[in-house]
Formats: structure tokens, sequence, C-alpha cells
């Protein structure tokens, strides 16, 4: 059986939680939804201590599980401190460029939550003020948030209870084209949390049944390196689902599957990295395999934390990985359409 991906329902999906904040450490929003969006399928969802969301979908063996594994936290920042002129340090959540995030439009997040607009800036950002502007260093040190409010110093900022540890996330921006490219902060990896569900929608449209029990686990510490280093015990293969670099001297597109050989963990499993290839050659899906030597996965953060199991890693072709990305809804489908076709024979 070879199951279609429904493309409105994946875009649709996707749409909706690239709009929702979560940087790493704020998620519990989106992993509600996400959660609830599992139960709408018929699918029974858990919360994990650390607060993210395992589905599970019965198969025909029961002897073993396959995971599948894809994070819906983001990169972001927190209020490192308040400066005196009223505008927020930040300290930056995941590992990004300052040039990327400068003069993006930004929230910030109030523990007691409330939620404030704002610009994330250089201390220098205007050329017709100061001469360094152009060449001013873009680092942590160097740059703020200015509050959309009338703040003008410290005890100002405190009235509007911002306070140090508060969350910034970034404004996505998603744009949706008609010609199934989708331009957006945070593909990396919500496009793949998509491409899972398009995977579950179809199990319950199409009504097919996964050779082996499935655990979908979304997880929300990827980003800073510890997300799925807690999975359930019964799962024996673990396919993380995440963006794929584009670049150098790689050779993934915006519109194929990358299926990774290795990264900054290492190799991973020979045969499944192999059946991955042959499943893709087989059902026609564009894919390129590459090595991704500053990337780590959830699967890199499962095998570290020791458990027994193999791991592969695959996902849509992402370009500008960690700043304004893009992707195309054909890798997001296709990459449903393997984790499919290996759910089928696994």
């Amino acid at each position: 059986m070879n199951p279609q991906m429904n493309r409105e329902y994946i875009l649709s999906f996707l749409e909706e939680i690239l709009n929702i904040p979560s940087p790493t450490g704020y998620t519990k929003r989106i992993m509600e939804r996400i959660g609830a969006e599992a139960e709408r399928l018929g699918f029974a969802a858990e919360m994990t201590h650390k607060g993210g969301i395992i589905v599970t979908v019965p198969g025909r063996d029961h002897a073993g599980a396959l995971g599948l594994t894809a994070h819906a936290d983001t990169l972001g920042a927190m209020v490192r401190s308040v400066n005196a002129s009223g505008t927020l340090r930040l300290t930056p959540v995941g590992g990004y460029m300052m040039q990327s995030i400068e003069n993006e439009y930004c929230l910030i997040h109030t523990r007691d939550g409330r939620t404030y607009t704002g610009t994330i800036l250089t201390s220098h950002p205007s050329v017709h003020v100061y001469t360094d502007a152009r060449d001013f260093k873009r680092e942590e040190a160097n740059m703020e948030v200015r509050i959309d409010e009338p703040v003008r110093t410290k005890e100002d900022v405190a009235k509007l209870g911002i306070r140090p540890g508060d969350f910034i996330s970034f404004d996505a921006r998603a744009v949706l084209l008609g010609n199934g490219y989708i331009k957006s902060r945070h593909l990396d990896d919500k496009a793949s949390v998509a491409a899972i569900f398009g995977l579950l929608e179809s199990i319950r449209r199409e009504g097919w049944t996964p050779a082996r029990t499935l655990r979908a686990i979304i997880t929300n510490y990827e980003e800073i390196g510890h997300g799925a280093s807690y999975i359930p015990g019964e799962i024996t293969e673990l396919i993380a689902v995440d963006m794929g670099a584009i670049g150098d001297d790689l050779t993934t597109t915006e519109l194929d599957v990358s299926i990774c050989a290795k990264d900054s963990s290492g190799p991973y499993d020979y045969d499944m990295v192999s059946r991955l290839v042959s499943l893709a050659e087989q059902d026609g899906i564009p894919y390129a395999v590459d090595i991704y030597p500053h990337y780590g996965s959830d699967a890199s953060a499962a095998l570290r934390a020791g458990h027994n199991i193999r791991a592969a890693l695959i996902g849509p072709g992402v370009h500008a990985s960690h700043a304004m990305e893009r992707t195309h809804i054909q890798a997001i489908a296709n990459t449903a359409r393997l984790l499919a076709a290996y759910a089928q024979e696994a």
C-alpha cells in the first residue's frame, strides 16, 4: 500500500503551529495543541514529565516499537537583564547568528501571563546617529530589545512586569506560497512535526495499520541537546525527523527528503539508512544522502542517553537553517511518504 498524504492538511497544521510561540523552555501551549490534534485524529497522546508528547499508533506486531521523533521547540531568547534606558538585554536560547535576528519583531512573555511586542536591534541601530552602525559587531552584548511601550528606565520596565528570565519569541513571519514554497522561521523543526502529523492523518483517513506499533515522540528540548534523552523502552528503532541542511558541498535541496548518513555525533545505523534509501528509490521519492558535520538530532540525544536502539535521521530539505528558512511542501509530504513506507515494512 502506498498511502497518499493530504497536503492541504499538512500545510494548514504547519501554518497553525508555526504561529504558536515555542522557544525551548516555553512550549506548554504548543504541546497542548499537538496533543489535542493527535486525540482529534483518534490516537492516544500522553505528556511526559518533561512536557513532550508521545502519540501511540497500535501496529500489527506488538513486539518492539518503531519510534519517530520531531521537535516543536524553536530558537528564541530570554531577558538577561534590563538596561538603564529601558531596553532589554537578551541571552540566546539555541544556537544562531545574532545577524539572523537583527531587526526581527518579537514577543516578550512575562511569568504572570502578559505579552508585549518588541523589536530586536543592535544598541547602535541607526546610520544617522552612530558612525560605526554598519560595522558594529553583531554579538550578544551589543543586542537589545526595544519594547513597544513608553519606557525610558528600568523602573518603567518593572511596572510592566518584565524581568530577567522572561522568554522572548521571534515572529515566525510564515508565508505559504502558491507554488509550494514555504518561508518562515522555525521550519526547524515544525515542518517535520507537520510531516509526522501528515502520516498520522493518512493512517486515520485511509485506515491502514503500521507493521509495528508506532510511538511518535514530539520533543521540547531538542534545540539545547536533550530532547529525546528519554524514549519509551519498547522502541528498538528510532527515526529522528528533522530538517535537512542545504549548502556548501551538500546535495539536498528544498524539494528533497534528506537522509543523513552521518552528523556530528557519528554515523547513523547502516541498515536503516540503506533501507530508507531503497524505499525512496522504490517509491520514486526525490532524496539526497548527506553528511552534516555541524548538526545533531534527537536520535543523537537518545543514543547518548544510553538507549539500546538503532537510529536514523531524515527530513525535508530546509534552506538557511537557524535563520530565515525555506522549504517546499513536496519535501514535507514526501518525508511523510517515506516514513509511511518504512512503517509498513518495519
